[in-house]
């Protein structure tokens, strides 16, 4: 059997990173993580956690903690470029997934993460300024070569090493050189956040727009916000834009987007003074990084966004990370051999992964909103059912959750599962 002392080290203490600590933690083994920042803090904007994210949640014993900083998804809406209503679905157990589907900040995600690292693995498990600058092996191990916060240099010895250093992964950038320039869409995203009162029943996401102009995804990330009383919504929008620096922390300007919007209009919400009441706004080019032909070298593992980093949308590029720690520590828990385990982990996640990524270059189900607007050319539509029938737009979105490992309940025995609401006939009456 696999040796319980295996030394783990994980390089980022990122969601993937910090999850993949405690499933291995569960397994017996005390890995430990090495962080370049000096001190974590909560940053970020809002994640869409779907139902197999919070199964993995619940798995590590956190739901009742998740759920604490947390908004439950009950609707899924979208619609046009001028407040036309599209298609609905549920969400999450609202649906009749055995899981919830949950919104979340990313940075109290994190931080729920780390505290239960720190409190299950002891203080000393998470060591932060340290940087990774490479890595070495030989036939009993891997030496990492780091450099600490006050400049010094040194080196970190560890039977195995899991790299999830995220989309800028050093590990990745010395394994796959080759693969290391991404190389940019022509899409950028405005990412932020604002305070306001909750709309529709404070449990929706929206998708708004047509992508030949821009679309806009909503949704709530906080209840009572910091005591407000008032809900932090999660926002962001997609636009073609000139190449920008792929870093989660880049500034934006909200006037560039607001006039973009001009023609929605939505009886619950007011999405142009949403924008211009941001707390904060950030910008994120959509990169294509290409997908790998393998996450392992040896006895060194990508995982997360190090080892399929995909766009940003329909929010799985967080839960395949943390699905990624949970098969990870099973096969080094249950074979002998630490770089067999790593390939094993490899061939059962890496096709199946890239296959997501692929798809999400593609849109996922986003794409009904440019069907309509190729269909409508932009315009409003009198009969929603005249330009994409409910039965046309129920088989897109059920393949793809099929795709990413949620397939619909009552789809396959020949129910309807998603649906339109009254403000689709209010809508349709106003065009």
């Amino acid at each position: 059997m696999p040796d319980p002392q295996l030394d783990i080290a994980i390089v980022g203490a990122g969601p993937a990173g910090l999850a993949a600590a405690l499933r291995l933690h569960q397994r017996g083994f005390r890995p430990r993580i090495y962080e370049t920042v000096a001190q974590l803090r909560p940053l970020g904007v809002g994640i869409d956690v779907k139902v197999y994210g919070t199964k993995e949640l619940e798995e590590l014993g956190l739901l009742e903690e998740f759920r604490a900083i947390s908004v439950d998804a009950r609707d899924s809406i979208f619609y046009n470029n001028h407040g036309q209503e599209i298609y609905a679905e549920r969400c999450g157990v609202h649906m009749g997934y055995l899981h919830e589907q949950r919104f979340v900040h990313r940075g109290y995600l994190q931080m729920l993460l780390y505290r239960t690292v720190l409190d299950r693995l002891g203080a000393d498990s998470v060591v932060q300024g340290v940087r990774t600058l490479g890595y070495t092996q030989d036939g009993d191990g891997v030496t990492l070569d780091v450099e600490h916060a006050d400049g010094t240099r040194g080196q970190v010895r560890a039977d195995v090493v899991v790299a999830a250093d995220g989309i800028n992964s050093v590990v990745r950038r010395q394994m796959h050189p080759a693969s290391a320039e991404p190389h940019y869409s022509g899409i950028t995203m405005y990412r932020g956040t604002t305070l306001m009162e909750p709309y529709r029943d404070g449990h929706t996401i929206l998708h708004i727009g047509a992508p030949q102009i821009a679309t806009m995804i909503v949704y709530p990330i906080a209840d009572d916000f910091e005591g407000t009383g008032k809900t932090l919504v999660n926002w962001v929008v997609e636009r073609e834009r000139d190449e920008t620096v792929e870093d989660w922390n880049a500034v934006g300007d909200v006037a560039e987007i607001v006039p973009l919007f001009d023609t929605v209009k939505l009886p619950f919400l007011d999405v142009q003074q949403m924008l211009r009441d941001a707390r904060e706004v950030y910008l994120f080019p959509l990169i294509r990084h290409d997908p790998l032909e393998s996450w392992t070298d040896g006895r060194v593992v990508l995982v997360g966004d190090a080892a399929h980093a995909m766009y940003p949308r329909g929010g799985n590029g967080a839960c395949q990370a943390i699905v990624d720690g949970a098969v990870l520590a099973e096969k080094l828990a249950t074979i002998d051999d630490p770089a067999a385990a790593l390939k094993a982990f490899e061939a059962e996640r890496l096709l199946k992964v890239n296959g997501m990524v692929m798809a999400h270059r593609g849109e996922g189900y986003e794409v009904i909103r440019r069907m309509v607007a190729d269909r409508t050319n932009c315009e409003p539509f009198e009969d929603i059912e005249t330009v994409l029938p409910l039965a046309e737009a129920d088989e897109i979105f059920s393949k793809y959750h099929a795709m990413v490992g949620q397939p619909r309940p009552g789809f396959e025995a020949g129910e309807t599962t998603g649906f339109r609401t009254e403000h689709a006939l209010t809508a349709v009456r106003q065009a």
